[in-house]
């Protein structure tokens, strides 16, 4: 299935967390001299704009990054803001960037992006972004289950992957520790960042449960933003699973994950919270 178009949901709740977190693993590459790469599976389009009809269906922006914009950060937050305020001097106060131009934000000149992206109309949309890039930003249109074979373990032996599917069909959770197993063989050290949705279904669960069973150490954050539903559908918050984490990654986010609950909360029963394992 490739129903699944992003740009419905561009800088919501999900978003917030997700990129922020992945701003303070690559700020945190960035702070040795030597090259990495960053793999991203699900690339999309790479640049959403908030004032088209798309995003303005459910308008879920305006209860995520609009609600940081309006108020008060801690420090923590720069990184992911100035990689957001970047996108608005490049392409218009009214655009906000997918996972693919957060990360070209942080790399430097050394260091390489791999993409993927297999929907008939975000690939189009990725490449025409990076367009002239090609030296330092590969573009497949292919599944990044299979395409992330091929990048691991990269030639500088440092690597963030981003794996973040859309979850419209139950397998995506399956391919997901299925990929994992398949790079840690290929690649024990890298970073591994995995969002997932918070729902009121067992796939997501069975999910964390296999990835703890896999034996890394690793650093799980959660954001809910409201209580779930009665009906039992939606999705209530989200997470992301973070295999050999920087060892700075617990202290910079911790600290401030009742803040960012708070500032998001949709109801009275948000909250926030984090937990790991170091071997």
């Amino acid at each position: 299935m490739l129903s699944y178009r992003h740009a419905f949901h561009a800088g919501n709740h999900a978003d917030v967390l997700k990129h922020w977190v992945y701003s303070l693993v690559l700020d945190y590459f960035n702070q040795k001299d030597k090259p990495y790469w960053v793999v991203d599976t699900h690339a999309g389009a790479g640049i959403y704009r908030l004032d088209a009809a798309v995003a303005n269906k459910t308008a879920e922006y305006m209860d995520g990054i609009a609600r940081l914009q309006n108020t008060k950060v801690p420090a923590a937050f720069e990184p992911y803001l100035q990689a957001v305020s970047a996108t608005h001097r490049d392409s218009g106060n009214e655009t906000y960037p997918g996972s693919p131009v957060i990360a070209s934000h942080f790399l430097r000149s050394t260091d390489k992006l791999r993409l993927f992206e297999l929907h008939p109309a975000d690939a189009p949309l990725l490449e025409q972004h990076f367009n002239g890039q090609k030296r330092q930003v590969s573009i497949q249109v292919k599944d990044g289950f299979e395409g992330v074979k091929a990048c691991l373990p990269p030639p500088t032996k440092r690597g963030v992957v981003l794996i973040d599917p859309p979850y419209e069909v139950k397998q995506d959770y399956a391919h997901v520790v299925n990929c994992l197993k398949d790079s840690l063989k290929r690649f024990a050290t890298g970073t591994y960042l995995v969002w997932y949705p918070r729902l009121q279904r067992p796939e997501p669960q069975q999910m964390l449960d296999q990835l703890r069973n896999l034996n890394t150490d690793y650093l799980h954050i959660c954001l809910d933003v409201q209580a779930p539903s009665a009906e039992g559908f939606g999705m209530h918050g989200s997470g992301m699973w973070v295999i050999n984490p920087p060892w700075t990654l617990r202290q910079s986010v911790e600290p401030h994950l009742a803040w960012l609950a708070q500032t998001l909360a949709q109801d009275a029963n948000a909250r926030a919270w984090c937990e790991g394992q170091q071997r």
